[in-house]
């Protein structure tokens, strides 16, 4: 049986592109800042990476990028001696051997997961029989141990059943999940449950949304893999290790803290994260299109009061 990727709190990195030249829309890769940020999250604490989810534009990128990015990132986090730290490849495509693909090039690149988003193309007539062969085939082939991501509003509300997580939990190659939603009912099911191939050594569960992390760490969830801690690694951290210790008055106050600043993540997305890096932590990205990066300052203005208190937090020791 494959394993999971470890407890703790993960960041699914912004993909970073610089300005497009004047012969082409498409700005390219900036692995400088890529490299800049990756290691700012490996030393304050963050567990691992998704690299290309959605929050890193895995659409828009290409196969030869993605081989490009993943390697990249490696290399600079073995040159810094973060040797064999947890990255986790995003996949976002519909077909089984397109997915592979892109699951192949991961591990050649130097991933270690893969995070397989599920297929919402036809979502209104899927079964969940076909949801279960459509993973099955993918986790049969793959070189890497695949998560599966859960995430409606980019896959077209696609359903899932806690009886499909639990049937293909029984899979070798299937290590866990990522549920990027409100439902803290699946999020129950699928952490506390009895049964042998869900518990924690095999698959784990993790919430994609920060403002859950007090009740799905309650529940027997993994942790977070979380836009906000892209901007405030360490507070997310210590909120984490907060509930682990069973400190819940100073979890509480911290968790409806990071609750208001991840409004802007999920209202925003992509250009929301984006955003929170260039103005906290300085580096600057485009997006690809159909998004445009950027937020004027009366736009940033509402978000200036909870991120005031984020900077306090992420100060604390």
């Amino acid at each position: 049986m494959a394993s999971p990727p470890p407890p703790g709190i993960y960041v699914p990195v912004p993909t970073f592109f610089s300005k497009p030249s004047s012969s082409s829309p498409v700005p390219p890769l900036d692995l400088d800042n890529q490299t800049k940020h990756t290691l700012h999250l490996a030393a304050n604490g963050i567990k691992g990476l998704v690299l290309l989810g959605s929050t890193g534009e895995s659409i828009a990128v290409t196969n030869a990028e993605r081989k490009t990015l993943i390697s990249h990132v490696r290399q600079e986090l073995d040159r810094a001696n973060y040797k064999s730290y947890p990255l986790i490849a995003g996949t976002a495509t519909q077909g089984i051997e397109d997915t592979l693909t892109q699951l192949r090039i991961s591990a050649d690149a130097g991933a270690q997961w893969g995070l397989v988003l599920a297929p919402g193309f036809f979502a209104t007539c899927i079964t969940q029989q076909g949801i279960i062969e459509w993973y099955t085939a993918i986790a049969d082939q793959s070189p890497l141990p695949i998560m599966i991501y859960h995430y409606p509003a980019v896959s077209n509300s696609i359903p899932i059943a806690a009886s499909t997580f639990t049937t293909l939990s029984s899979h070798s190659n299937i290590c866990g999940a990522k549920l990027s939603h409100g439902d803290l009912t699946l999020h129950t099911l699928l952490a506390s449950s009895p049964l042998d191939s869900m518990k924690l050594d095999h698959f784990t569960t993790f919430t994609g949304l920060g403002q859950q992390l007090l009740p799905v760490l309650t529940v027997g969830g993994a942790g977070a893999i979380d836009g906000l801690a892209a901007i405030f690694p360490k507070t997310l951290v210590r909120l984490y290790g907060l509930i682990k210790d069973g400190k819940l008055d100073g979890a509480r106050r911290l968790q409806e803290i990071v609750a208001r600043g991840e409004g802007l993540v999920v209202g925003r997305g992509v250009v929301g994260a984006k955003e929170g890096v260039k103005r906290v932590l300085g580096w600057e990205s485009e997006c690809r299109l159909p998004l445009r990066g950027g937020m004027t300052d009366t736009e940033w203005e509402q978000w200036k009061e909870v991120f005031a208190e984020l900077e306090r937090e992420e100060k604390e020791r």
